[in-house]
């Protein structure tokens, strides 16, 4: 079950302004993954569901970061039906993602106010999302679907939306001040964050140095 209810997930989101995305079939780099993040400042991080038994090394690492990262609202990503959604729910996940909009995830997410955020790609999909109770929305992938000026066009009719851009975001003054200054309420970052070669050094510092860096871009440009 959540640890965390859905305006302190909301909340860290917004105030952080950046979610990493990642995914290993191994559950100890993920945890030194997740944890090189949170002493970089990150407070909310999204776990993939893009492997076979990703559910198991999720509720492995979920168990353990009571303890080791207490602050820390683990989320479950790629999420594209009601079962897996409830699935990963029940092994603690304290938000739910996908990369398109499930009506019935939705229901299964609202059900236990947990937050659902599912990607889209449009003004209309975005109102849909609304209506289904999804507080944030992740437009994906954000640079195909028009990247910050999408997001501040987007925001001119709609100003009460809260947007996560996921997708050709990169840990750089000239990228997320782009992002920061068209609206986004966060943004999601993956390789960009955790090159291959820092993965399979075990240089845990640098992605900690990496985070602290694009936090603090995202909060110079609020």
């Amino acid at each position: 079950m959540a640890r965390f209810n859905k305006l302190q997930t909301i909340e860290a989101m917004r105030r952080t302004g950046m979610v990493p995305v990642f995914y290993n079939k191994d559950a100890a780099i993920t945890l030194q993954v997740i944890k090189a993040c949170y002493e970089g400042g990150v407070r909310a991080f999204e776990f993939t569901n893009r492997g076979d038994f990703a559910h198991e090394v999720f509720g492995e690492v979920s168990r353990r970061l009571k303890d080791e990262c207490p602050d820390m609202i683990l989320g479950a990503g790629s999420v594209v039906d009601p079962a897996t959604a409830a699935l990963y729910m029940q092994l603690g996940a304290n938000f739910i993602v996908g990369p398109c909009f499930n009506a019935e995830v939705a229901k299964v997410c609202n059900r236990r106010l947990v937050p659902y955020i599912p990607g889209c790609g449009s003004v209309t999909e975005i109102g849909t999302a609304q209506e289904a109770g999804c507080d944030v929305c992740k437009i994906f992938p954000a640079g195909s679907v028009g990247g910050p000026s999408f997001v501040k066009n987007m925001l001119a009719p709609m100003p009460w939306t809260q947007i996560m851009a996921t997708g050709a975001v990169e840990p750089t003054e000239e990228n997320l001040s782009a992002w920061i200054h068209a609206g986004v309420a966060c943004v999601g970052m993956g390789s960009k964050l955790f090159p291959a070669e820092t993965i399979a050094k075990g240089d845990w510092a640098h992605i900690s140095a990496l985070c602290s860096d694009a936090l603090a871009i995202i909060d110079r440009h609020r």
